[in-house]
């Protein structure tokens, strides 16, 4: 275990990574799905209220951080009429049901059910982006997942006592950056698409 005070350190990582995806935002470059940007701000910011209700401490400063930057991206997209992701049925339906999970934790105040929640309803708002990102990736900026990985890695290093409130959010964000890492950096969902293309068309050229 590493000293509880690299969570500052690891916090930055986490705001810097966002701050370029904030500043493509603003380029026109990234398009972020504004459903799943609202979203994501709310979920994190209401786990981490559960986490400082918990006596969770300074550990709580990342997932503040995970949810403040995300509001920031959002209110951004609106800066550049460049920036905006078409938004879809399936986009509302996954927001819709998102909201839902943030809805359980002002029903019970439980802290364990209140952060499985927060993180149903951060999976669900995400949804619509994994979805972009394996088939538009150029779409995301990478900067602000590999940032979300190290922040909540560094977390998951200073726990001394495992506990589901402590432990569960940031492992949950590290497995949904991870994903959206590998979809954005090594582009998965558009090279199966060129490979599909290739064998089509090797498929339909006469053989001599």
């Amino acid at each position: 275990m590493i000293n509880e005070n690299w969570i500052y350190l690891g916090t930055l990582i986490g705001a810097l990574g966002a701050l370029v995806y904030l500043r493509d935002t603003l380029r026109g470059t990234t398009k972020p799905n504004r459903v799943t940007w609202l979203l994501w701000a709310f979920a994190p910011l209401l786990a981490a209220g559960v986490e400082f209700h918990g006596g969770v401490g300074l550990r709580a400063l990342p997932t503040f951080m995970v949810g403040f930057m995300p509001l920031l991206i959002f209110v951004s997209s609106f800066h550049n009429s460049a920036s905006v992701w078409g938004v879809r049925r399936i986009d509302y339906a996954c927001g819709a049901m998102s909201v839902v999970g943030t809805v359980v934790w002002f029903a019970t105040q439980n802290g364990v059910l209140a952060i499985t929640a927060a993180m149903a309803a951060d999976f669900l708002a995400g949804v619509p982006t994994l979805m972009k990102s394996w088939t538009h990736p150029e779409t995301e900026t990478i900067h602000s997942y590999i940032g979300a990985v190290i922040s909540m890695g560094v977390v998951l290093l200073t726990i001394t006592q495992w506990t589901f409130e402590v432990a569960a959010f940031p492992i949950f964000i590290v497995l949904v950056g991870t994903v959206e890492v590998v979809l954005i950096g090594l582009e998965p969902g558009p090279r199966l698409l060129r490979a599909r293309h290739a064998a089509a068309l090797a498929d339909a050229t006469p053989s001599a």
